[in-house]
């Protein structure tokens, strides 16, 4: 699963797809509506690929938990009311999903944000169990045969 072309920009509540990049920024669409839009320089943009859940041992990528998510939930959306839920819900939801992470840096918001954005990503057909590393090995194994 490449979450690198997926974003979050800062004060926007959806996450966006990078389209194309243009001199001061660039074009992305939302992945809940397509509706494409510009982005600046100026915008706070990060990409899901670079975002990690704090765990008590190390860090976890956020592509790995949307992979135990979506083996949780057999490939289906998560069922009940995410913004309406209570943090004791959130967490013990979450504690099924990344049982090691870590209880005083991870905030029900993470949680939440977490949750809405495998849902998007769901309902878009972005996420499968593919390893990443895996890919890129496999990439760099048929450069090296082409040559």
């Amino acid at each position: 699963m490449d979450l690198s072309k997926i974003l979050v920009i800062s004060g926007k509540p959806d996450i966006y797809e990078l389209i194309s990049q243009t001199k001061n920024g660039a074009i992305v669409e939302s992945l809940a509506d397509k509706h494409r839009q510009p982005v600046f320089k100026t915008d706070r943009i990060s990409s899901l690929s670079e975002i990690s859940i704090f765990t008590t041992d190390k860090e976890k990528p956020l592509g790995e938990v949307f992979q135990n998510i979506f083996r949780k939930e057999d490939g289906k959306q998560v069922t009940f009311d995410i913004r309406k839920a209570s943090n004791a819900d959130l967490f013990a939801y979450f504690k099924e999903v990344l049982p090691e992470y870590d209880t005083e840096h991870v905030h029900a918001s993470d949680v939440k944000k977490v949750l809405l954005w495998y849902n998007l990503l769901n309902n878009a057909g972005r996420i499968d169990l593919e390893n990443p590393e895996k890919e890129a090995e496999e990439n760099d194994n048929k450069e090296e045969k082409a040559e």
